[in-house]
């Protein structure tokens, strides 16, 4: 007979991943209320403020994101004003998004978020750097 040992929370590395990505979430939310966006939208923002023009797919792509987790996300940018989506002529399978004026001028007031959650999380540069290295080295090593 086999001795039975169950996983414990304590030894997995997906569950300290996964509280810290909900927490550091959270800390978000008081700057991006202020933007009017959550921060699956500011994460859409970000990639447009980098190339405007993208379609559905290069930005699902970018955040590893399915159409249709993306299409609602995007819709809602639209209604407050802060992304154009428009059909290709070529094929009209193919939506574009585009920055609104509204959503050029969102950039401005998120500028100040990186500091703002640097100050909040009380973390050298080098630590900062150090952690964002290490957890994309994991995902480099899980995409292969």
């Amino acid at each position: 007979m086999e001795d039975y040992h169950p996983p414990k929370l304590e030894n997995q590395l997906c569950f300290p991943l996964y509280v810290i990505s909900k927490e550091i979430i959270g800390l978000y939310r008081p700057f991006l209320n202020v933007l009017d966006i959550t921060y699956s939208q500011y994460l859409v923002m970000m990639v447009l403020w980098e190339k405007d023009g993208l379609t559905v797919n290069q930005i699902g792509e970018k955040l590893y994101l399915d159409s249709g987790t993306l299409t609602p996300l995007l819709k809602k940018l639209e209604i407050k004003g802060f992304v154009i989506r428009e059909r290709k002529k070529e094929d009209e399978r193919v939506v574009q998004v585009f920055l609104a004026e509204q959503g050029r001028n969102l950039q401005q007031k998120a500028c100040e978020i990186p500091a703002k959650m640097k100050e909040k999380l009380n973390l050298t540069t080098e630590d900062l750097f150090e952690l964002k290295e290490t957890v994309q080295k994991i995902l480099n090593k899980i995409q292969q």
